[in-house]
């Protein structure tokens, strides 16, 4: 493999783990629905407001969200809606999975 397709896979694997994490697609669905400050994202995970802070600036550097500041607070918002396509894949995989699970026993 040479540089260009190896920097090429590195990155899009980077964005991969940014999406590896149950709390993180969890943001991203409810960040497709509206902007929420990081208090309104603690509240609605049940973590403490660092553990949310580390999440959505994965999200943030992965270029899967923006940030918009208004007044003290900061608001995260959903930047690239296509993320939410590449769930619609996975959830087809799921079906296919289970489908075949289906087909096996009968």
């Amino acid at each position: 493999m040479d540089k260009k397709k190896r920097d090429r896979c590195e990155t899009r694997a980077a964005i991969l783990k940014a999406l590896a994490h149950p709390m993180r697609l969890f943001m991203l669905e409810e960040l497709a629905e509206k902007s929420y400050c990081v208090y309104e994202l603690t509240e609605m995970v049940g973590l403490d407001i660092s553990t949310v802070s580390k999440h959505l600036s994965v999200l943030k550097n992965a270029g899967l969200v923006n940030i918009e500041k208004k007044g003290k607070q900061v608001y995260y918002s959903l930047r690239m809606r296509c993320a939410l396509n590449f769930l619609d894949c996975v959830e087809a995989v799921l079906r296919e999975q289970a489908q075949d699970r289906i087909d096996a026993i009968q």
